[in-house]
């Protein structure tokens, strides 16, 4: 299934897990050469439905969502409540290397699929866990998603919004993306472990803890009783050198210059106000500070004077730190997102190029993506690599173990 050079070539992974977090950690496994069986209920993963279902995905007759959080798996149709479909997954435990589970605690329970019960069956087995709350304490058994676990509890949210602002609502699973590779480290940890010992274990992370960690500055800060008011607008940034701007095109630069002293001249002469750097008001750090509303309204007027492409050749020719604010649109035609292999093609017709794993090795490349499989799709194929017969497999079927 996958090509024998890549890293993680000959391990199998259950994929018995929903949505996005723990499935996107188990496509970047299979994208390294695993094998990954996605095993799904009659139903299917609701992620196969959620571009129509939630009303913050973009509209397309692609399904991108699920190609891109389930390319490279095949997809095994096991109705677990069933007891013939749960010893039809012992059969797979058996074999496989790494489980993927993020139902919480009480499911896991209810279909006998915590560590405990899969270690019994396979006490290699490296059992991996994604939770939104975490495994203990009192929120343990609270279904989380990244909106709720990994941006609102963790505080990201209202960190981020501006002075006498709501905060604002982030765009789809982008904490669960930065989650599913905290779950991926956790597995290649777990794998050099058993190298070391034999044993298989149980990792695990949380989408609490992913968003407590990605918000660590002000988190830490928190911790030992520091705090800051919610940022004040653009107009009044606490610092006019760390702040955005509109160009002459309608683009967005974000100026974020660390060292003043040492590039506080050279951004004078590239916004072409070499006076500003001579200016009383502006001398020093604490105070361009003092006065950030003076020098952004100045910085302002600057940069609304030219376009974007522009400042992109006059700040990077003197080695000021700025970054452009992209839109979505832009990704298409992003040279620097394809030459850094960020944006990648595919196998997939109707999806020509996908997003890549942020992962890049000296020594492989992913394998390229395939389309993400049709429900139940190969569960006659492996089922048979199980060891099941044509007749036992004939059986879970007709009984509606196994669709």
């Amino acid at each position: 299934m996958t090509e024998p050079s890549l890293p993680l070539a000959g391990l199998r992974v259950l994929d018995i897990s929903s949505f996005i977090a723990a499935p996107a950690a188990a496509v970047v496994l299979g994208d390294w050469g695993a094998d990954v069986i996605k095993v799904e209920g009659p139903d299917g993963d609701p992620n196969r439905r959620i571009m129509l279902d939630s009303a913050s995905y973009p509209k397309s007759p692609v399904n991108y969502p699920w190609h891109m959080d389930s390319r490279n798996k095949r997809s095994l149709a096991l109705d677990l409540k069933q007891p013939e479909a749960r010893a039809a997954l012992d059969r797979l435990i058996t074999e496989s290397d790494v489980l993927i589970c993020n139902f919480p605690p009480p499911v896991r329970d209810k279909l006998k699929l915590a560590y405990d019960d899969v270690k019994r069956v396979n006490s290699k087995l490296i059992y991996a866990s994604l939770t939104g709350y975490g495994e203990t304490g009192p929120d343990r058994d609270r279904p989380g998603f990244d909106v709720t676990a990994y941006f609102a509890r963790s505080g990201l949210l209202d960190a981020q919004r501006y002075e006498g602002g709501p905060p604002g609502v982030p765009g789809p699973a982008q904490g669960d993306r930065a989650t599913a590779m905290s779950l991926v480290s956790a597995i290649l940890m777990a794998l050099i472990h058993r190298m070391k010992t034999g044993e298989g274990s149980w990792v695990g992370t949380s989408l609490l803890g992913n968003g407590l960690w990605s918000c660590g500055v002000i988190a830490q800060a928190a911790l030992v009783g520091a705090f800051l008011p919610p940022r004040p607008p653009p107009d009044r940034p606490r610092t006019a050198l760390g702040n955005i701007y509109r160009t002459k095109d309608d683009r967005w630069l974000q100026l974020t210059i660390v060292r003043e002293d040492k590039m506080w001249p050279g951004l004078c002469e590239a916004i072409g106000r070499p006076d500003l750097e001579r200016d009383p008001r502006f001398a020093a750090v604490d105070d361009r500070r003092r006065r950030s509303a003076e020098l952004a309204a100045i910085l302002r007027e600057c940069f609304a004077h030219h376009t974007y492409e522009h400042w992109r050749d006059t700040l990077a020719s003197r080695a000021i730190t700025f970054g452009v604010i992209s839109r979505p649109q832009d990704v298409p035609d992003d040279a620097q997102a394809a030459a850094c292999g960020a944006v990648v093609d595919t196998e997939i017709a109707e999806m020509p190029r996908t997003l890549a794993n942020p992962i890049r090795l000296g020594f492989a490349e992913p394998q390229v993506a395939r389309p993400a499989p049709a429900l139940g799709e190969h569960s006659d194929q492996i089922l048979t690599e199980a060891g099941l017969s044509a007749d036992e497999i004939g059986r879970l079927r007709r009984s509606g173990a196994v669709s």
